[in-house]
C-alpha cells in the first residue's frame, strides 16, 4: 500500500480543514506533572529575573491568621513569628525583580504556551516554566513597567487581559503576584526555602536575594565577586572535544562570597502545628521519613547513647534559639569560580535540528564554569562567627559548598543532576529535560550536544584541578624559602590537609540520576592532556606524577630522595586511580639505581640495601642486568667492619660473602668478600642471588699464603706457630668436605710452606713425623696439633713411617763392621712383615721404588725340596710367582719363603701380592709353553690352561688370534696350527678346510677354535670349485643350508650369478649356462641360482629350467635367487625374444592369451625395465585376430542373417594391431584388420605397447547439410542430453571412475545442438578403402566447442547416434558396450528411468519448479491485463462524462449455474465434480506423470476415473443454424472495459478437470447486449487413458466398449500428440492454463468440444477428420489452427454464460475479437515454419510428423506398446 499517494490524495481531495483544539487546563496539568522538585515557581522566577538581568529579588509570602487561634496579644515581634509561622496559612507569594521591565515581545510570549526564548544568551528554552505558576496559583497576575497582565479561566479555556497602568502605580520593578487556590497551606520550611535561595545565587547573574514573611524579612543573600585572573592555557592541553563540537578558548579564575544575613527564625522547629502539616510543601532535613531512625528504635541497645547526646544537642539548639527567633545572625562562604568561554562549532544541520528540539539556536560562544571550595576558603567558611555560635538549624549554605553534599550541575539553577565529585559545573548552554531537574541525554542531537558539553566540562576541570595544584607549590616552595633548608618533611606535612581536600574534590564517583554524567566528565578529565601524567603531591612537593612514585617502607630504610606519595595520601580514591591508570607507579629499580649513584650510603644503610637487593633477586624481582647495575653503583662508607677495604665497600667488586660455619668471623679475609656483618641477616640463598659465593676454604688458604710477608708476624703462618694452628684447625675441620681437586690445592699450597710446629721448630708437613713414630730418637715429630684431624695431617704430608732410604741405608746395608759386631742383618722375610706392619703408612713414592727393586730370592732346592733353598740372584717380587705346586712343573720362577707356603690372605701375602707377586702364567707364556717343541711341557701347559681357564680368567683373553701354532689335527696330531686355522665341524672338511683333534671339540671354545670356516672364504671355494653332479650338489648346498643366517648380501650377490648349478638338458642351450663334459646324450651346464627354478612345472616344464636337490639344498638355492617359477619380467622377456617358440610350446591361442594377461596385470612392473619393454614394442609377440569372412558368393541377400565368421589368430607386433572402439567402422573394414582381442585388461595392454585404436587409424569426414530454419528439435535435444547425459556419467563412474572425460558442467559449457538437413558420414581406412553412410546425429569440432549436428529431414533422431555422438566427447575410451548403456537414458522418460532404480527425482522437482514458473508468468501477465482493463475503464468513463452521458452501468452476476448444467435439474450434474478419493489424493500438476501415455486398466484407476467424471457433461454439437435474437439499441454503449474483464474473468475460471479447487463461476457485470438463452446438452461418460508425450490427458468414451485402449493408442498415437501440441499452441493465444485442456474420443456424436466446470475438452475425432489426415502445407496448419482457436473461444465463453444463447454468442465473439491480434502473430508464427519433403507422407498431417513413432513391443516387433512412449521433440506450434 502506498500511503504516501494515500497521504497526498488526503491533502488534495479531502474534506473541510479544521483547526486542532487544545484543552488548555489538562495541558498545564500534564506540563507540571513532569516537575518533581521543590521549589520549582521559585526556581522559574529567579530565572526569568535573571534573564532580564536584575540584581536583586525580593521574595514575600503574605499570610492569612488562623481562624482558630487568635494572634497572641504581646508585642513581642518574635513571639508573633512564632505564632505566624505556626498558625497561619499562606495567602499570596509575591516574587519582585529590579530587572529589565516587559517588551511586548515578552508579554506576547508569555501567553503563549511553548513557545520559548530564541536568545541563546537566556537560560529559558522551551516556554513552559512560567507555566509552573499555576501549581498552586489559579489566576496569577503580573505587573511590569508601566502594564500589567491578569490571567482568567472560562472552563478549561486560559484567556489574559492587559492593562496599561496609571502614571502612580507603575513602577521599575516587575511583580508577579499569585495569590494561592486554597487558603489552608501553611507556611514553607524556612530552613529548606533559605537553603535553596542560598544555592541559586551561586550561579545567577544576581547580586541580591531577600526572603520575607510578611513584614519580617527572614533571609537578605549577597553576592560579592574579586576581579578575575586569566588562567593560562597548556600547551599539552587537548582543547578540542571528542566529538570536535566545542573548544576551550580562554580560561579565568575569580573567588566570591556570599554573605547571608538571617533570622534565626530559620532554624526554629515548633512543637506542634495548629494545622495539618499535610499541606505544606517543603521538607526539611528532619521532617524527611528515615529508615535508619525506624531501626534504630529496634537496635536502642546498640545507640541510645549516641542518639541520646544527639537528641540533647538538638534540644540544646533549639532552646537557644526559641528565646528570640528574630535575632539576626549571620554567615559568609567562599568560592572559587573557575569560568571558559566555549566556542561551538556545529553543521547547519546540526544547528537545525537543535533550534528545534530547543526553539533557539545554539549558541556560537558559551561560557561554562567550575565552582571549587579551596582548603583556604572552605577553612575560612567554617571559621565564620556563625559556624560557632550556629547549630547546623541554621546552617544556610549547607548545599552550597560541594565538599558537603556533593557537586551539582547547574543550568542557571541546581539541577537534581550530581556531578559526582565535589564541583559545582555551571553550565547555562547544556540543555536541560522539559522540568529543569535534569540533563537530556536521550534525544538524538540534543544528546550529543548535552555530551559534549560535559566533555568540555571534564577539560575545565582538569584546568582548575592544575590551578589549585600549582598555588599549592607555590606555598611549599615559600614556605621552604622561609626555613632555608628547602622543601622538607616538615613543609609537606604543613600543606597535607590542603593536599587532601584537592585530591578528594577532583576525585570523581558515581553521579545521580544518571551515571553517565560523571563518567563523561571523568573521561574528559583525564584525557585532556596530550601527555599522560598529572599534578600529584609527593614527599619532595607538587611534581608530575612522572616523576612521583608510590613509597616502601623497604625501599625508605636506605634511599629517601626519591619523590613518592605520602602515606597519608597513598588509600584515596584519587591516588588508587592514578595507580590504575598506570599514571603511578611503584618505585623502580632505575630509580634505586639513580638514587645510590648519588651519595653512598651507611653502614645501616648498607645493610638494609643488601637486605632488600638479595630478597628481591631470589623472589625474582630483580633481573641480572638490573641486579648488576645496582651493585655497580652502591658503594658503602662504614668506620668499621671494613677495614681491610680502607673504610670503602663497592659492592660492584664483591664476589663472595662469609659463612661462619665455613671459616670463623675475625680471621683475614679477601677484598673480595663483604664482611659477615653486612650479611648476617641475610640467608645464603639471598645472597647467592645477587651473584656472591661462600667464600671457600681454598681460595681463602691461597689468599693467607700469599698475603703472609703483607701481614704481621702475629698472622704469619709461616712464623706463628699459634696462628698457623688456627688457620690449620678452620682447613682441617672442613676437611671432608672438599673435592678431591681442592684437597690436593691445598696440600700443594701447605706443603712447600713450613706450617708444621714440631718439636725442633716450624717445619713442612712432608718433613715432619707424626709423634708415634719412634723408630728414631731424632725425628721432627709435631706439637700442640690435637685439634687436627689425622687424616688431614696425613693428607698434607705429614708422615707416619721412615723413608726406604733411610731404612736401606740404617738396616739394611749394616757395615761389615755391625755385622762382625754381632748385630744380625734383616732378611727379606723380615723387611716384608715390617713393611706389611706399616703399609697403610708407606708413602707412594717409597712403595713404587719398592716394586723396582730387587729383594727377594727365588726357590733354587732339590725336586721336592725346591722352598728350602733360596738363590742367590734377588728378583724383583713381579717376577716371580706364588709357590704353588701347580706352578712348579712350568719351570717357573718360586718366591723362596720359609716352608714353601705363603699364605695369599696373610699381610705379608697381599703386601707380596701389591708389590706384584704373580699368582698364575699369563696366556701368552702358556700358549708359548704349549707351542714348545717339548711334547712333555706342551702337554702339561694345555692341561694347565684346561684346568685352570676358569680359576684364571683365561676367557678373558682372546687365545684364538694367537700367532703361533699349537692346536693339533684331526688325524695328523703331530702337526700343529693355529685355532684360527681349523673348525670343529667336520662337514666343513667337503670344503677342503683343517678339523680339529677330536678329542679337542670339547674345549674348542677356550682355545678361540670356531665350528665353522667363515662364510665368505667358503663361498669363494664353492665359486672356484662348484659341485660337478647331484650328488656333489646335494652334499654341498646341503651344507650351506645350514648356514643360511650367515650369508651376506655380497655372498648372496655373487652366488645369485656364479654358474654353480649343475643341470641335466638336453641339446638345447641357453644364454645363462656353462657346458660340462658329458658322455650322455643330456648335458650336464651349470646355470646361475636366478636362472634355474626349484622343483617342477606341466606348464613352464619345457620352457624353463628346472631342478630338486632336496628340500634343505633346495632352501639354500632359493636364498640365492631361485624361485619356483618364472617372473612376469622372465616370461616377458621369453615372450619377446622367442614368442613363436613359446606359442608352440602352448600349443593354444587360449593359453597364449591367458599368458598375455598375466602380463598385463602386471604392466607397471614391466613397464620399469626399460629395455625389455623397449624390446616388447617392437616384438612381434602379441597375439591378435583377423576375421576371415564367406566368399561374397556364398552369400545371400543383405537382409538373410550373416554366416558366423572365423577368427584366425595370429602373432604381430604392436603396432600392426588396432582396438576395436568403433564397431561401425569395424563392421566396414573388418577384412583389413588385424585387431586385438575384445578385452579390456589386454586392450589396455595392447594400447600401452603402442598399438592404436580403430578410431584413431579411420578417418571420418562429416558433411553437413544446410542449416534447418526450424530449430525447436535442436533446443529440445540439448536439453534432453544434458538432462539425461548427468544421470549417465553419475552411473557409468561407478562401473569404471577412470573412464569419464569430461562432465556434465563441461559438456553444458561446449556443447551445443544445432538442426540440418542432411547429415552424411565417409569413414577412410588407409586411403584405399572408404565407406559413405547417412546419419541422424554425429557431433564434430568446431571454433566455438562441440557441435552435435542433427538431421532434420529425420523427425526423431536416432537416440544410439546421438549417444554414440556424445559418448565421444564425454569417455576417454567410448566403445560399444557405453553406446548400449547410455542408449535407454535417451530414449526412456523419468518415470520409467526411475522404475528401473534410477535417481531422477531431482530433475522431476526442477521440472515441477519450471512449471510453477511458467504459471507464476501467467499469473502476472493476467494481472497486468487486469490493470489495462481498469484503466480503459476509467477512461471509458471520463469520455462518457464529457458527452454528459450516464456513466453508471449497474453490475450485477446472472444466478448462472455452473456450466456444464445448463438449465439442467437432475442430480447427476452433481456427480461431475470431482470427488475425494480415500486411497488416492492428487498431487498437484505432476501427479498426472505417474500414468504414463499408454494403459491404465487396474480396476481402482477405472473406478476413480468414473468417480472423478460423473455421467452429465455440457458438449458443443456441430455447428447449426440458430437464430438470435437481440435487444432494442437503447442508444447505450457498454463499456469495453466492461467486457473485457468479463472475458479474462472467463479465463481466470478454467481450471484442471480434477483440481482440488472449487470451480467458482466468474462474476459478470451485465452487458445489455446479451440474447436469451437456448440449450443444447448431451452428456458423456469418460474413462481416462494415457497422457500425451506434452502432458495433456486423453480420455476415451464409454459409450465405446468395443474400443480397445491399447488398439486406440496404437492407431492414433501421432494424431495424439499432433493434436496436443496444437492445442497448447492455441490454448497460449488466451494464457489457458495447460492443465485446464483435455483430449477425449468418441466414435459417434456430434460433440467437437464441451466445458465441464470449467475444464475444457476437445474431441479427437474430429481432428483426425477435419485436419489430421490432410496432406501438410502452409495452408492446413493455419487452417487447424485457427478452427480450434474458435473453438477454445466457444468453451471459454461458457465459464460466463452456461446456455447457447445471444449471451454466449456475444462473448465468443468478444473473445475472437479480443484475441485476435495475438492469434494473427501466433498464425505467423506457425506458418513461417519451413515445410521439408519428409513431413509428408500417406493418411497423416503435418503435426503427425512430430510425434514419435510407436516402439515395438520386445515380445512381438509388429505390435507396438502405447504406454512406454519414449520423449518426444518439442510440438511445432510451442514457442
Amino acid at each position: 500500500m502506498d500511503y504516501g499517494r494515500l497521504r497526498a490524495a488526503a491533502l488534495r481531495d479531502g474534506e473541510d480543514e479544521e483547526a486542532v483544539t487544545v484543552d488548555t487546563r489538562a495541558l498545564i496539568d500534564k506540563v507540571l506533572a513532569r516537575y518533581s522538585g521543590e521549589w520549582t515557581t521559585l526556581r522559574e522566577l529567579i530565572q526569568n529575573a535573571a534573564d532580564a538581568q536584575a540584581t536583586t529579588v525580593k521574595i514575600k509570602w503574605e499570610t492569612l491568621p488562623s481562624t482558630q487561634i487568635p494572634l497572641p496579644t504581646t508585642t513581642d515581634r518574635s513571639e508573633i513569628l512564632k505564632h505566624i509561622i505556626t498558625n497561619h496559612t499562606l495567602r499570596r507569594l509575591i516574587v519582585q525583580n529590579n530587572g529589565q521591565p516587559f517588551t511586548k515581545t515578552d508579554w506576547g510570549r508569555l501567553k503563549r504556551i511553548a513557545e520559548g526564548n530564541p536568545d541563546e544568551t537566556k537560560i529559558g528554552a522551551f516556554g513552559v516554566g512560567f507555566y509552573s505558576v499555576f501549581a498552586d496559583c489559579e489566576e496569577p497576575f503580573i505587573s511590569s513597567g508601566q502594564e500589567a497582565m491578569a490571567f482568567y479561566w472560562k472552563g478549561n479555556a486560559l484567556f489574559t487581559r492587559k492593562l496599561q497602568l496609571p502614571e502612580d502605580q507603575r513602577s521599575s520593578d516587575t511583580a508577579f503576584v499569585l495569590d494561592y487556590r486554597n487558603t489552608t497551606t501553611t507556611l514553607p520550611n524556612l530552613l529548606s526555602v533559605s537553603q535553596f535561595l542560598a544555592t541559586s545565587l551561586t550561579f545567577v547573574a544576581l547580586q541580591n536575594i531577600e526572603f520575607w514573611i510578611d513584614d519580617y524579612k527572614i533571609l537578605h543573600l549577597q553576592k560579592k565577586t574579586s576581579p578575575s585572573a586569566e588562567v593560562t592555557i597548556s600547551r599539552d592541553v587537548e582543547t578540542t572535544t571528542k566529538e570536535r563540537l566545542m573548544k576551550v578558548q580562554t580560561v579565568e579564575r575569580a573567588s566570591a562570597q556570599i554573605d547571608a544575613s538571617f533570622m534565626s527564625a530559620i532554624g526554629w522547629k515548633p512543637e506542634a502545628a495548629a494545622t495539618a502539616k499535610s499541606e505544606a510543601y517543603g521538607f526539611a532535613a528532619a521532617e524527611i521519613p528515615s529508615l535508619r531512625s525506624f531501626f534504630s528504635r529496634l537496635t536502642a541497645n546498640t545507640s541510645t547513647s549516641k542518639n541520646n547526646k544527639a537528641a540533647r544537642e538538638e534540644k540544646a539548639a533549639q532552646e537557644t534559639i526559641s528565646e528570640d527567633i528574630t535575632i539576626l545572625s549571620s554567615s559568609s562562604i567562599f568560592l572559587r569560580v573557575t569560568t571558559a568561554a566555549i566556542k561551538t562549532s556545529v553543521s547547519a544541520n546540526f544547528s537545525a535540528e537543535l533550534e528545534r528540539a530547543t526553539k533557539k539556536p545554539p549558541p556560537k560562544v558559551t561560557k561554562l564554569s567550575i565552582l571549587t571550595s579551596s582548603y583556604d576558603e572552605t577553612q575560612a567558611s567554617e571559621s565564620s562567627p556563625n559556624a560557632k555560635a550556629v547549630s547546623k538549624a541554621t546552617d544556610v549554605f549547607a548545599s552550597v559548598l560541594p565538599s558537603k553534599k556533593g557537586g551539582r550541575v547547574f543550568i542557571g539553577f541546581p539541577t537534581t543532576q550530581t556531578t559526582g565529585a565535589g564541583i559545582h559545573i555551571s553550565a547555562p548552554s547544556v540543555i536541560p529535560t522539559v522540568e529543569r531537574e535534569a540533563i537530556d541525554l536521550n534525544a538524538r542531537w540534543v544528546r550529543t550536544w548535552n555530551i559534549e558539553m560535559l566533555r568540555a566540562a571534564g577539560i575545565m576541570a582538569r584546568l582548575a584541578f592544575n590551578n589549585e595544584m600549582n598555588e599549592l607549590e607555590t606555598k611549599l616552595q615559600r614556605a621552604g624559602v622561609l626555613a632555608g633548608t628547602g622543601i622538607t618533611a616538615k613543609e609537606v606535612a604543613k600543606y597535607m590537609p590542603e593536599a587532601l581536600h584537592t585530591l578528594n574534590a577532583f576525585n570523581f564517583g558515581d553521579s545521580t540520576p544518571s551515571a553517565y554524567v560523571s563518567q563523561i566528565i571523568e573521561e574528559a578529565f583525564w584525557t585532556s592532556f596530550k601527555i599522560p601524567y598529572i599534578e600529584v603531591y609527593s614527599s619532595r612537593g607538587v611534581l608530575s606524577s612522572a616523576k612521583v612514585r608510590i613509597g616502601s617502607p623497604e625501599l625508605s630504610k636506605f634511599v629517601d630522595g626519591i619523590p613518592v606519595v605520602p602515606p597519608e595520601l597513598e588509600a584515596i580514591p584519587f591516588i588508587r586511580k592514578l595507580a590504575d591508570f598506570d599514571l603511578l607507579s611503584p618505585i623502580t629499580v632505575d630509580d634505586v639505581r639513580l638514587e645510590l649513584s648519588g651519595k653512598p650510603l651507611n653502614k645501616e644503610q648498607l645493610i638494609n640495601f643488601i637486605q632488600w637487593a638479595a630478597k628481591k633477586a631470589l623472589q625474582g624481582e630483580l633481573d641480572p642486568s638490573s641486579k648488576d647495575g645496582l651493585l655497580d653503583v652502591a658503594v658503602g662508607l662504614v668506620n668499621e667492619g671494613a677495614e681491610n677495604q680502607g673504610g670503602i665497600i663497592a659492592l660492584g667488586g664483591i664476589q663472595n660473602y662469609l659463612s661462619p660455619n665455613k671459616i670463623p668471623s675475625g680471621l683475614p679475609i679477601p677484598p673480595s668478600t663483604i664482611p659477615y656483618e653486612f650479611t648476617k641477616n641475610c640467608n645464603s640463598n639471598e645472597l647467592q642471588a645477587l651473584g656472591w659465593t661462600s667464600l671457600d676454604v681454598v681460595p681463602w688458604v691461597r689468599f693467607l699464603i700469599e698475603t703472609n710477608s703483607t701481614r704481621p708476624d702475629s698472622q704469619n703462618m709461616t712464623k706463628s706457630p699459634e696462628f698457623s694452628i688456627r688457620i690449620l684447625t678452620v682447613v682441617s675441620k672442613s676437611w671432608d668436605n672438599l673435592s678431591g681437586g681442592s684437597k690436593a690445592i691445598v696440600t700443594a699450597l701447605l706443603q712447600s710452606k713450613t706450617v708444621m710446629p714440631t718439636k725442633l721448630g716450624m717445619r713442612k708437613p712432608t718433613e715432619s713425623f707424626f709423634q708415634n713414630v719412634k723408630l728414631f730418637d731424632d725425628l721432627p715429630t709435631i706439637e700442640g696439633c690435637s685439634s687436627l684431624k689425622e687424616k688431614f695431617l696425613a693428607a698434607i704430608g705429614v708422615r707416619k713411617t721412615v723413608d726406604l732410604d733411610t731404612i736401606f741405608t740404617r738396616l739394611l746395608n749394616r757395615s761389615t763392621d755391625a755385622e762382625g759386631a754381632g748385630q744380625a742383618k734383616w732378611s727379606h722375610v723380615e723387611l716384608i712383615k715390617y713393611l706389611a706392619s706399616v703399609r697403610q703408612d708407606i708413602p707412594a713414592d717409597d712403595l713404587k721404588k719398592l716394586k723396582e727393586s730387587r729383594i727377594c730370592p727365588a726357590e733354587a732346592g732339590q725336586p721336592g725340596l725346591e722352598a728350602i733353598t733360596p738363590s742367590k740372584q734377588l728378583y724383583k717380587v713381579s717376577e716371580l710367582y706364588e709357590p704353588k705346586d701347580p706352578l712348579r712343573p712350568l719351570n717357573l720362577k718360586i718366591i723362596q719363603w720359609p716352608g714353601g707356603n705363603l699364605r695369599p690372605g696373610s699381610p705379608e701375602g697381599k703386601f707380596l701380592t701389591e708389590l706384584g707377586l704373580r699368582a698364575y702364567p699369563s696366556v701368552v707364556e702358556l700358549v708359548n709353553m704349549m707351542a714348545s717343541s717339548d711334547s712333555v711341557l706342551r702337554s702339561k701347559a694345555m692341561n694347565y690352561f684346561i684346568s685352570y681357564h676358569h680359576g684364571n680368567n683365561y676367557a678373558s683373553i682372546d687365545v684364538g688370534s694367537a700367532p703361533k701354532a699349537f692346536l693339533p689335527l684331526q688325524g695328523n696330531p703331530e702337526q700343529l696350527v693355529t685355532p684360527s686355522q681349523c673348525y670343529t665341524n667336520e662337514t666343513a672338511a667337503i670344503l677342503g678346510f683343517n678339523i680339529l683333534k677330536r678329542d679337542l671339540h670339547p674345549h674348542a671354545p677356550k682355545f678361540g677354535v670356531r665350528a665353522d670356516p667363515p662364510i665368505a672364504e667358503c663361498v669363494e671355494r664353492l665359486l672356484a670349485k662348484p659341485p660337478q653332479n647331484q650328488q656333489e650338489a646335494i652334499s654341498l648346498f646341503g651344507y650351506f643350508s645350514t648356514r643360511l643366517n650367515e650369508l651376506s648380501n655380497n655372498s648372496i650377490t655373487k652366488l645369485r650369478d656364479a654358474p654353480i648349478v649343475p643341470v641335466a638338458r638336453g641339446n638345447r642351450l641357453s644364454t645363462s649356462q656353462t657346458p660340462m663334459a658329458t658322455g650322455s646324450k643330456s648335458k650336464q651346464v651349470l646355470l646361475s641360482p636366478r636362472n634355474c627354478y626349484l622343483g617342477s612345472s606341466i606348464l613352464y616344464g619345457e620352457i624353463f629350467d628346472f631342478v630338486d636337490f632336496g628340500s634343505s639344498a633346495n632352501a639354500f638355492l632359493s636364498s640365492c635367487g631361485s624361485k619356483t617359477e618364472p617372473t612376469k619380467l622372465e616370461i616377458a622377456q621369453l615372450a619377446a625374444s622367442e614368442p613363436a617358440r613359446l606359442l608352440s610350446i602352448l600349443q593354444s591361442s587360449e593359453k597364449y592369451l591367458n599368458l598375455l594377461k598375466t602380463l598385463a596385470e602386471d604392466i607397471s612392473t614391466l613397464k620399469r625395465d626399460k629395455e625389455l619393454w623397449k624390446k616388447m614394442r617392437s616384438s612381434p609377440f602379441l597375439l591378435a585376430f583377423k576375421e576371415i569372412s564367406a566368399p561374397s558368393k556364398d552369400k545371400t541377400s543383405e537382409n538373410d542373417e550373416e554366416e558366423t565368421s572365423i577368427r584366425q589368430y595370429q602373432l604381430a607386433a604392436p603396432t600392426q594391431i588396432i582396438i576395436i572402439d568403433d564397431y561401425i567402422s569395424y563392421r566396414t573394414f573388418k577384412d583389413h584388420l588385424v585387431c586385438a582381442p575384445e578385452e579390456d585388461l589386454l586392450e589396455n595392454f595392447y594400447m600401452a605397447l603402442g598399438s592404436q585404436t580403430l578410431s584413431a587409424i579411420v578417418r571420418v569426414d562429416l558433411k553437413v547439410g544446410a542449416h534447418s530454419e526450424k530449430q525447436d528439435l535442436a533446443v529440445w535435444l540439448r536439453k534432453h542430453v544434458l538432462e539425461r547425459s548427468k544421470l549417465f556419467i553419475h552411473e557409468y563412474a561407478r562401473y569404471s571412475r577412470d573412464a569419464i572425460k569430461h562432465d556434465a558442467k563441461w559438456l553444458e559449457n561446449n556443447l551445443s545442438v544445432e538442426a540440418v538437413q542432411a547429415i552424411s558420414l565417409r569413414r577412410s581406412l588407409r586411403q584405399n578403402q572408404s565407406h559413405t553412410e547417412k546419419r541422424s546425429a554425429a557431433s564434430q569440432k568446431e571454433k566455438n566447442g562441440w557441435v552435435l549436428y542433427v538431421a532434420a529431414e529425420s523427425r526423431r533422431p536416432d537416440m544410439y547416434q546421438v549417444g554414440h555422438a556424445v559418448c565421444q566427447l564425454i569417455l576417454n575410451r567410448p566403445s560399444q558396450q557405453a553406446y548400449f548403456f547410455f542408449e535407454p537414458f535417451l530414449k526412456l522418460d523419468l518415470l520409467d528411468l526411475r522404475a528401473r532404480g534410477y535417481n531422477v527425482d531431482r530433475i522431476l522437482r526442477a521440472k515441477a519448479a519450471q512449471a510453477r514458473i511458467a504459471e507464476e508468468e501467467r499469473r502476472k501477465a493476467l494481472e497486468a491485463e487486469q490493470v489495462k482493463i481498469k484503466e480503459r475503464e476509467e477512461e471509458f468513463k471520463r469520455h462518457r462524462q464529457a458527452q454528459g452521458i450516464e456513466r453508471d452501468v449497474q453490475n450485477k452476476t446472472p444466478p448462472l449455474k455452473v456450466p456444464g448444467a445448463f438449465d439442467s435439474p437432475d442430480e447427476d450434474d452433481k456427480a461431475l465434480a470431482p470427488q475425494p478419493s480415500q486411497s488416492r489424493r492428487s498431487k498437484g500438476l505432476f501427479s498426472n506423470l505417474s500414468r504414463r501415455f499408454g494403459f491404465d486398466t487396474s480396476d481402482e484407476a477405472d473406478e476413480s476415473i468414473k468417480k472423478m467424471m460423473g455421467t452429465n457433461q455440457e458438449p458443443i454439437k456441430l455447428p447449426t443454424d440458430e437464430g438470435k435474437s437481440s435487444k432494442e439499441n437503447e442508444g447505450k454503449v457498454t463499456n469495453p472495459a466492461i467486457v473485457q474483464q468479463n472475458l479474462l474473468n472467463a479465463i481466470k475460471s478454467t481450471r484442471a478437470h480434477d483440481s482440488s479447487q472449487l470451480f467458482s463461476p466468474p462474476s459478470t457485470r451485465e452487458v445489455k447486449e446479451q440474447a436469451t438463452y437456448c440449450d443444447d446438452t448431451i452428456g458423456k461418460d469418460l474413462i481416462f487413458v494415457a497422457d500425451a508425450s506434452n502432458g495433456m490427458r486423453v480420455f476415451l468414451s464409454n459409450n465405446n466398449p468395443d474400443l480397445n485402449a491399447a488398439t486406440f493408442l496404437s492407431a492414433n498415437y501421432a494424431n495424439i500428440n499432433a493434436f496436443a501440441s496444437l492445442l497448447l499452441t492455441v490454448g497460449s493465444v488466451y494464457a489457458i492454463n495447460r492443465s485446464a485442456i483435455h483430449i477425449f474420443y468418441e466414435t459417434g456424436g456430434t460433440t467437437i468440444a464441451f466445458n465441464r466446470d470449467g475444464s475444457i475438452f476437445c474431441n479427437l475425432r474430429f481432428y483426425n477428420q477435419l485436419h489430421g489426415n490432410q496432406p501438410p502445407s502452409i495452408d492446413s496448419r493455419a487452417s487447424a489452427a485457427v478452427w480450434w482457436w474458435v473453438v477454445l473461444a466457444h468453451e471459454l465463453a461458457h465459464n460466463l454464460v452456461g446456455p447457447h444463447n445471444a449471451d454466449h454468442s456475444y462473448y465468443t465473439e468478444s473473445f475472437i475479437q479480443q484475441y485476435f491480434p495475438a492469434m494473427m502473430k501466433k498464425i505467423t508464427e506457425v506458418i513461417g515454419v519451413t515445410l521439408t519433403p519428409s513431413e509428408s507422407r500417406s493418411g497423416s498431417s503435418s503435426m503427425q510428423s512430430n510425434a514419435l513413432p510407436p516402439p515395438q513391443n520386445p515380445t512381438n516387433p509388429n505390435q507396438s506398446v502405447s504406454n512406454s512412449l519414449l520423449p518426444p521433440p518439442p510440438p511445432p506450434y510451442e514457442r
